[in-house]
């Protein structure tokens, strides 16, 4: 990942779906995260907010995986105690 990607960056799962798939937003603000994804395409994704925090001690997250369905979008959002290091989305077809 881009050590420093700016406030907010487009992010996809690892894999080349072509023209498919769920496209995700992201963004940081202090130690809080929110991810927007949203599905223009007809198959229906499951998506994941994931979140790798800054401190040794304080706990990654894994978000649960959440349907994005045809021309839906969802909302993920998540939080490490202290700063965030990195923040992705990972996806899977349905």
């Amino acid at each position: 990942m881009d050590p420093d990607p700016g406030p907010e960056r487009s992010t996809r799962a690892e894999g080349d779906f072509g023209r498919s798939g769920a496209e995700c937003r992201t963004s940081v603000e202090g130690a809080e995260a929110v991810a927007y994804c949203h599905n223009p395409y007809p198959a229906v994704y499951r998506v994941s907010l994931h979140i790798e925090c800054v401190q040794w001690w304080d706990i990654d997250v894994d978000g649960s995986p959440v349907e994005v369905g045809p021309a839906g979008t969802v909302r993920l959002t998540g939080r490490c105690w202290e700063g965030i290091a990195s923040v992705w989305v990972t996806e899977q077809r349905v």
